[in-house]
């Protein structure tokens, strides 16, 4: 099955410019790749549903201070592949369907899993310590 990952069209409004000190602390939803050590990331609130849910909830992200463009692929980025991920299904009206927990090495398997579920609309990634949104994923 084809999927298309989806990077955050993130609102900076209101958030905090933070300069990265260590390397994987801040990966950007935006790009889908990781902020350097010594370079600027904006720390905003975000959250992830186009749909009103029981299951909405903004929480804390990272993205490039600097310009970057938003990821559109299908192949599963470092960023996705190096963490350990909570990966949530949802259906048409953002009601949850399905989720589990799996190190990111995993990921296309378990999102090949959960989007052959006909009722299964979306896919949301989250990093599963921190607990902050990853990417979206689609059918493709």
């Amino acid at each position: 099955m084809a999927f298309v990952l989806r990077g955050a069209e993130v609102d900076v409004t209101g958030g905090r410019h933070v300069r990265v000190e260590e390397a994987g602390t801040a990966p950007c939803r935006r790009c889908l790749v990781d902020v350097e050590p010594g370079e600027e990331a904006i720390l905003v609130s975000y959250d992830p549903f186009r749909a009103d849910s029981p299951y909405r909830g903004a929480s804390p992200v990272f993205v490039h201070a600097r310009p970057c463009r938003r990821y559109e692929g299908s192949e599963i980025p470092e960023q996705q592949r190096s963490r350990l991920l909570s990966v949530r299904s949802y259906d048409d009206g953002a009601m949850l369907l399905d989720a589990d927990v799996v190190d990111g090495g995993e990921l296309a398997p378990l999102l090949e899993h959960l989007l052959n579920d006909p009722r299964a609309s979306f896919v949301h990634v989250h990093n599963a310590r921190p607990g902050c949104f990853a990417v979206r994923v689609d059918r493709a």
